[in-house]
């Protein structure tokens, strides 16, 4: 089986030896999907899994705009069209200057299990440019929007390809997007999820990731008897996702103990409760600041410049920043530590090596593709309701999504569930997300 693995990896690493990102994400699959596959005759020899690692489509082009100061700028601009075996491609558009073909591939990769997962019938793409969001002003952001949308237009809509935000893309980029997409086609059409309340957005569609992450967590934690209330809790990352994770662990009653941005993290031994939270979501989300500004209001709290908040004691950990940001030694003093629980809020934030040593210490651990989910689950809602004319309440939305990661859970548990009782998720969430893209792609041919 080893062998196998490995040979399929080779072949992989030929064709994309220059994206490590995505390498990364397919030998995490590969290495709990492929025995699988070799016990399944129905999926032997169809070199399924070789045909999913192959973009249908990966789309690259100029982004031109002209900056405030009159200066003509260019950015690259991607959509990676994955998987679309099981519905239109749907995944987020981030804006970041480490943004390139490889991160883009290992997201839309992700994406298709993680669509796969919510039962909802979506594919997997995922799309973005270089471009960096913070220092520019709304004007230059809305110039490169339109300039952005000016090329994407050709090659999605609402039966083809439905992105939504991601990292640097919130409401106010979508916004942009939105408007020329319209202005382009003449038609008002859901075709981007995240959009505004007053036209056509989604209640919950803002908390969804950081939501969903905390009932998955609340999920696991009830496969032994236990709850978020009373827990002690670290959260890095300080935008969306971590900001409605808070909130949620709040609303069940933990702890909240840390928030973090690229700069460094805040330590709040009291406990970053709603009043708390509502200053950072004024720091990040209109003032567009630092994570380190909380202490001009909160001078009881610490912070740690340059690092990551895994060093601090805690029962559970929901990594919510970005690719990567949690590695074997960060594992290993979360173990020392005593956390019991690890729900992933971004997109492959922990290394394998820190993946490992969670399963070797047999802790409740969530990859993204699983705990992460509830943000394409309730994109997939606001299209539905986009495509009735109708919208849901709040209330409504909320319960969809609780129902979706409690399905989520189950179908991790069917398939990632050893001999002793340990649920293995990861593996659960790879072969449950699949056997659905599988079993499509068999129905439907070598196309």
């Amino acid at each position: 089986m080893k062998q196998t693995i490995e040979a399929f990896l080779e072949l992989v690493k030929e064709r994309n030896g220059h994206e490590p990102e995505f390498l990364q994400a397919v030998e995490e699959v590969a290495e709990t999907v492929i025995p699988y596959i070799v016990k399944n005759d129905i999926y032997y020899g169809k070199n399924i899994l070789l045909r999913m690692v192959e973009p249908e489509r990966l789309i690259s082009f100029r982004v031109s705009w002209v900056d405030d100061d009159g200066e003509i700028q260019v950015n690259r601009g991607y959509r990676v069209q994955m998987n679309s075996a099981i519905g239109p491609y749907k995944g987020g558009l981030r804006f970041h200057p480490t943004v390139n073909a490889s991160i883009l591939k290992f997201l839309a990769f992700e994406q298709v299990f993680k669509n796969s997962l919510t039962t909802l019938p979506m594919g997997g793409g995922k799309g973005g440019s270089d471009f960096d969001p913070k220092g520019k002003s709304d004007n230059e952001i809305m110039r490169f929007c339109h300039a952005f949308m000016s090329e994407l237009f050709r090659y999605i809509g609402p039966n083809t390809d439905v992105p939504a935000g991601d990292i640097g893309v919130g409401t106010r980029e979508i916004g942009f997007l939105f408007g020329k997409y319209k202005k382009l086609r003449n038609e008002f059409t859901g075709v981007l999820t995240g959009k505004g309340m007053s036209w056509g957005g989604s209640l919950i569609r803002p908390e969804a990731t950081g939501y969903g992450t905390v009932y998955f967590a609340q999920k696991m934690l009830e496969t032994k008897n236990d709850i978020i209330k009373g827990k002690d809790v670290i959260i890095s990352g300080s935008g969306n996702v971590a900001q409605y994770a808070a909130e949620k662990v709040i609303q069940l009653g933990g702890k909240v103990l840390t928030l973090s941005d690229s700069s460094g993290y805040i330590y709040d031994a009291d406990g970053i409760n709603e009043e708390k939270l509502a200053y950072v979501m004024e720091i990040k989300n209109v003032k567009r600041g630092r994570i380190s500004e909380y202490l001009e209001k909160y001078k009881n709290a610490q912070y740690v410049k340059g690092k990551t908040p895994w060093e601090i004691k805690c029962d559970v950990a929901l990594p919510c920043a970005t690719q990567n940001e949690l590695h074997e030694e960060d594992a290993n003093v979360l173990l020392d530590n005593g956390c019991i629980c690890v729900s992933e809020g971004a997109n492959m934030p922990s290394t394998k090596e820190a993946i490992a040593a969670f399963h070797k210490a047999k802790i409740l651990f969530a990859p993204g593709k699983a705990s992460n989910a509830g943000g394409v689950a309730t994109s997939g809602l606001e299209m539905t309701q986009n495509s009735l004319r109708f919208k849901w309440s709040r209330e409504e939305v909320d319960n969809k999504l609780k129902d979706i990661m409690s399905d989520i859970h189950k179908s991790c548990l069917e398939y990632g569930k050893d001999d002793d009782g340990y649920v293995d998720y990861v593996r659960g969430a790879n072969i449950a997300g699949f056997v659905k893209v599988a079993d499509a792609m068999l129905a439907q041919g070598v196309v």
